[in-house]
């Protein structure tokens, strides 16, 4: 198994809504904002390429919204997804599964791109992966969330009859050497990814765990539905993380990709920082 940093791009993020209650002058330090408040985020997607399967995990926001809907996000930067699958010798038609931790629009928005006047799978030869709990909450939100839940993202995964449920309990494998943990503080069963490789596992952390300041556990993001609920679930699969001695992905921090973790008088806290690529080369 290898595993690939797929980073579709960078976006911007108001830091109030990202940190919480955390104060400004504490949060500015390790994310500076600009003049309107404004952070700067990562949308970093993951590649797993396993024997004939290439798992690709979230989308990032893609391309098809108008001038109007990316002026509130400032998407920036030349990175892409179809640019990082071609450095590791990949295509879009490459793509077997496509594994969606929640359909939110930074997640799931490059899942769909626009033909003409027609609204097509990006992935052309993937099966999408959702999970009934989730698809329903995405599918008829609340009006907290509606903003972030957007139809033309949405239905049609489920109309070009590419839609697939996963059904694994929490904690269980879905894939041979890919676990699934379902968390409902951010939102309705987000599903976190935790993938064999080599001697350790790599937790994809999405939304729970967005960045390496997220690890403290007072710094639960404003977006989140039930924010008591995510202090619980950092808690849980940090404690598993630490114990034995996984590896967290992050999606969203602008600059760090992975890190362990260590066991402080304070608590768990972010340990040695690294990449996959530097993984990749201890795995073989």
């Amino acid at each position: 198994m290898e595993l690939y940093p797929i980073n579709a791009g960078f976006f911007k993020l108001d830091g109030g809504a990202m940190f919480g209650v955390v104060p400004k002058m504490m949060w500015n330090k390790v994310n500076p904002a600009d003049p309107n408040n404004m952070c700067t985020w990562a949308m970093r997607c993951l590649l797993v390429v396993d024997g004939d399967r290439r798992i690709l995990i979230d989308t990032g926001m893609g391309t098809k919204q108008d001038e109007k809907f990316f002026g509130h996000y400032f998407p920036h930067g030349d990175e892409s997804i179809e640019k990082n699958l071609a450095k590791y010798g990949f295509t879009s038609a490459d793509i077997t599964d496509v594994f969606l931790t929640h359909l939110h629009f930074d997640h799931c928005g490059g899942a769909i791109r626009r033909e003409g006047d027609r609204l097509v799978p990006a992935f052309e030869n993937a099966t999408y992966w959702s999970n009934p709990k989730h698809w329903e909450s995405a599918t008829a939100p609340n009006e907290r969330e509606k903003a972030s839940f957007l139809k033309e993202n949405i239905l049609p995964i489920m109309e070009c009859g590419k839609l697939k449920m996963v059904d694994t309990p929490d904690g269980g494998e879905w894939m041979p050497g890919i676990d699934i943990y379902y968390v409902n503080g951010h939102t309705e069963s987000m599903m976190l990814p935790c993938i064999k490789f080599g001697n350790r596992r790599v937790l994809f952390c999405a939304d729970l765990v967005p960045s390496v300041p997220h690890i403290s556990m007072p710094w639960v993001m404003a977006y989140d539905m039930r924010p008591l609920v995510t202090l619980d679930e950092k808690r849980r699969l940090l404690a598993m993380a630490q114990k034995e001695d996984w590896l967290l992905y992050f999606e969203h921090d602008p600059v760090n990709e992975c890190c362990s973790l260590e066991m402080t008088d304070r608590g768990i806290k972010c340990g040695k920082t690294t990449t996959l690529a530097a993984e990749n080369t201890s795995a073989k």
